[in-house]
């Protein structure tokens, strides 16, 4: 969670604690409103929130929170992917960068980016796979990041040409990462690719379970 004022962040933090977004979220808010930037939710010109995949409960919780104050507030409120917001903690890197977030069953949710000094050249579509089928949209060194990038790194070290990977400190979604990636866009809140709705990209466990029976 962060605030910022235009370019210049105010301040960022970050829980790590086993409690779901319902039990912490709102106290997350209040305490870094009140307590770090010394600003109230009137002060917000608006909000933004990552949109997924991810959690399909924390998304749902995460998103209906954000879009409460966005409403409450009569301000604008913007989605950005969850894997831009890993991928933009390397913008400056050299080499191609692949986000794998573990989507459990054997799949990650996964993209690769191209940056050139903090600028995105090109991003491959999002999309549900397995690990080998991720490895494969690479080619040369690449730098691994996310949550699946651990859960599947031995085979990556098997398969990969080159693979460099990313601490394990920088594997989740950073908000001032979702907000460099928003950054590279005009108007990003009005821009309709940015409509604060979740982000699945493949159906629920109960869905999956469901359509075995």
């Amino acid at each position: 969670m962060a605030i910022v004022d235009g370019s210049i962040l105010v301040c960022e933090e970050f829980w790590d604690a086993r409690l779901t977004h319902s039990r912490r979220l709102v106290k997350m808010i209040e305490h870094m409103l009140e307590s770090r930037a010394f600003m109230s939710l009137k002060d917000m010109d608006g909000f933004v929130a990552a949109r997924g995949p991810g959690s399909f409960t924390g998304l749902r919780i995460g998103i209906s929170v954000v879009k409460g104050l966005a409403y409450a507030m009569g301000k604008p409120a913007a989605g950005v992917s969850s894997l831009d917001g890993i991928a933009f903690r390397f913008d400056h890197c050299s080499i191609p960068v692949c986000v794998m977030m573990d989507a459990r069953r054997n799949e990650v949710y996964c993209a690769v980016y191209h940056f050139d000094h903090g600028r995105l050249m090109s991003k491959t579509r999002e999309s549900v796979v397995s690990p080998e089928e991720a490895i494969g949209m690479t080619s040369g060194p690449v730098v691994f990041a996310g949550s699946g990038s651990k859960a599947y790194r031995d085979i990556i070290e098997q398969t990969a040409d080159n693979p460099e990977f990313a601490d394990r400190f920088l594997d989740s979604v950073s908000a001032t990462a979702l907000l460099r990636s928003l950054a590279s866009k005009e108007d990003f809140f009005n821009c309709p690719e940015n409509r604060l709705a979740p982000v699945y990209i493949r159906q629920s466990d109960a869905q999956l379970q469901f359509a075995e029976k």
